[in-house]
């Protein structure tokens, strides 16, 4: 009786080791993935933000040829007004 309880242990024990041995792979299949998720949120984060960044460096320069615009056309205005000055002097 005590070798057929031994013998009941070891087959429990290998039925175990086979169940654990094919599950450790499908564990590690998620963790894989997991990680691979994680990764690309990751990535993806960071290209958006390199986006964003570009997209607020466009819009300075573009309010900043703006600006330039604005100053341009007012000297422009300036200079118009002394030349009508002179011809009216």
């Amino acid at each position: 009786m005590k070798n057929g309880f031994v013998i009941l242990g070891i087959l429990v024990l290998l039925f175990m080791s086979m169940y654990g041995y094919a599950y450790l792979s499908v564990f590690f299949e998620k963790q894989r993935e997991k990680k691979r998720l994680k990764l690309e949120l990751e990535v993806e984060k960071l290209r958006q933000e390199a986006i964003e960044k570009r997209e607020q460096e466009r819009l300075e320069k573009v309010e900043k040829f703006k600006k330039r615009q604005e100053e341009i056309q007012h000297e422009l205005m300036l200079l118009a007004k002394r030349k009508e000055q002179q011809k009216s002097s």
